[in-house]
């Protein structure tokens, strides 16, 4: 957002099939995104480079020209010190640089310090590699049938996910990354960007209507009191808040506090999700009021005080915007359990509940909606990127924002001619290391993530047989060399310690993580690995806590 005026993936999904260099970091794909992993296979077999930079040997790594290995927290090192090699070459595109940016002299010159040498060092990533890196992406150079660089610069896209957001410097990750593909032209044509993966279905949806503290829907900022006019006209309100709002660890933080006293959880399971678990049930505790609304029960549900059944996306209609922001049509299959109802119409008596009690009689009938196409008129009524949208406009394969006008068919690539904001911005960034490091005592660092058969907190795909004998109990990934230190063996037990908790669990051992790396999924209710995160240290922007590194130690449980 910072850098181009909009956060969201700059390109369309079926375009990584035709791009000459893909570099992916922070993203086990294969797993936690398998159909766009797929495209990048497709990619590879076509000749594309494939650039994986990763504390973890991740599937995709089989398909690779290069695969970066550093330390967890140090891979800024590594995108810093691309960027010194492509200036220092010559490699960016000036012309594009001159003509569509602004900040560069302010950016290049912090650039200077960060040699590859320096990376190297601090990485582990031997220097050459980085230098490899920076040509391939730079030149957006093809493993096979190169054109030897002669002037006509290939296409390189950049995929990402949370191994480099869920971070204390999460947003300095990707403005480095934005602040690449702008070094090299490559923002703004197909195959190219900079294309966040969105961690669940509906996460880009729920962004783009405005279920973040900081905006109204279509990222209308709460602080932009033109904004706040313009909408609640549109609401028929007479004003709207103008304060930014608490996201989800520091209103835990508040709960602890006694400064919020109700939580109202829609679809999510903070008790498996979010870090430092012990401090989570402690603040769910102290509150007066937890009201959990979801399709089925789950470690939160069981704390709450109120239950609302909830209808599951087939027993509903309505949209999903998926990471290529296409809204597309959900239609109703079935017929909700018993009291089930779906999202939209539980949230609505409420409000109208509330209204009434208040005596507000014109707010209770503008929850009155008589369907979701009524709520989707709405949005796009409110929201600039949905404007040209409407329900029955998205009856064939959807439409991707921003939209404009009704005649308007969509927008596959973003930033084409000119950035969002004008032009686009580099950011001058610094590398900070994690908080947490490893120490005598707790001498591992711990990274989690995702398995292929189970999802987020499992609390879908571990009620499926199938995937639950695929993937029956939780396990946690160790390098030969740290497990033979502790006398570790193949599927005994092992029991991990941080700062925040204890988890015992299965021991694999694993040459996908280097030593000093422990990798453990954060779907297993019986380990769960959030009793090991901490939640002490945001990031300063975005406010989301380091889940990829925390220090940790390893011990051999005593026979009983």
């Amino acid at each position: 957002m910072q850098a181009f005026g909009s956060g969201a993936m700059t390109n369309s999904i079926g375009e990584i099939r035709d791009a000459d260099c893909i570099l992916i970091t922070g993203s086990n794909t294969a797993e936690a995104h398998p159909v766009i992993s797929y495209e990048v296979v497709r990619a590879a077999k076509r000749g594309a480079n494939l650039i994986i930079i990763d504390p973890r040997r991740i599937p995709l790594v089989d398909h690779a020209t290069l695969f970066l290995q550093p330390h967890p927290g140090t891979d800024i090192y590594i995108f810093l010190a691309m960027m010194h090699v492509i200036i220092r070459e010559g490699w960016l595109d000036e012309e594009f640089v001159k003509a569509r940016t602004e900040g560069f002299d302010e950016f290049a010159a912090v650039l200077e310090n960060y040699t590859p040498e320096r990376a190297a060092l601090a990485s582990g990533v031997p220097e050459e590699q980085i230098e490899l890196a920076a040509r391939l992406y730079a030149r957006g150079e093809r493993a096979q049938g190169d054109s030897g660089f002669d002037g006509a610069r290939g296409h390189s896209t950049i995929l990402y996910a949370m191994g480099i957001t869920q971070r204390s410097n999460g947003t300095d990750n990707v403005m480095t990354l934005a602040n690449l593909s702008m070094l090299c032209g490559q923002i703004g044509k197909p195959a190219t960007g900079v294309n966040p993966l969105r961690g669940q279905a509906n996460v880009q949806g729920a962004c783009d209507v405005g279920c973040l503290v900081n905006v109204f829907p279509s990222y209308q900022r709460v602080t932009d009191e033109k904004a706040r006019k313009k909408l609640a006209k549109t609401w028929k309100v007479e004003d709207l808040p103008a304060e930014v709002g608490l996201t989800i660890v520091e209103a835990t933080h508040a709960a602890m506090e006694g400064k919020v006293r109700a939580m109202y959880v829609m679809g999510e399971n903070p008790m498996m999700s979010d870090p430092n678990t012990n401090h989570v049930e402690q603040a769910l505790r102290n509150l007066d009021l937890l009201v959990v609304q979801d399709i089925f029960p789950s470690e939160t549900a069981f704390m709450a005080h109120v239950l609302l059944p909830a209808a599951s996306s087939l027993e509903k209609d309505g949209t999903f915007t998926n990471s290529e922001r296409r809204v597309q049509r959900v239609r109703k299959v079935i017929n909700p359990p018993g009291e089930a109802l779906p999202d939209w119409q539980i949230t609505a008596a409420i409000a109208k509940l509330v209204a009434d009690k208040l005596g507000k009689e014109a707010s209770a009938k503008r929850w009155s909606f008589s369907d979701v196409a009524a709520i989707f008129d709405e949005l796009a009524a409110s929201s600039p990127i949905y404007a040209g949208m409407a329900y029955d406009r998205l009856d064939s394969n959807g439409l991707q924002w921003p939209c404009p006008n009704k005649e308007h068919p969509g927008t596959p690539i973003l930033h084409v001619g000119k950035f969002s904001r004008g032009k686009g911005k580099f950011n001058p960034v610094e590398a900070r290391d994690p908080v947490e490091q490893p120490d005598e005592e707790y001498p591992l660092t711990l990274t989690t993530g995702r398995v292929l058969y189970h999802y987020h907190t499992g609390t879908m795909t571990r009620r499926s047989g199938p995937l639950h004998w695929r993937e029956p109990r939780s396990y946690a990934e160790i390098n030969a060399e740290d497990a033979s230190a502790l006398g570790l063996e193949d599927g005994g037990e092992v029991v991990i310690h941080s700062r925040r908790g204890v988890v015992r669990t299965m021991a694999k051992i694993s040459d996908s993580v280097p030593p000093g790396t422990v990798f453990l999924a954060f779907h297993w209710r019986e380990a769960p690995a959030n009793r090991l995160t901490q939640d002490h240290t945001l990031d300063p922007v975005a406010k989301i806590p380091e889940y990829k590194v925390s220090a940790i130690r390893l011990e051999k449980p005593k026979s009983r």
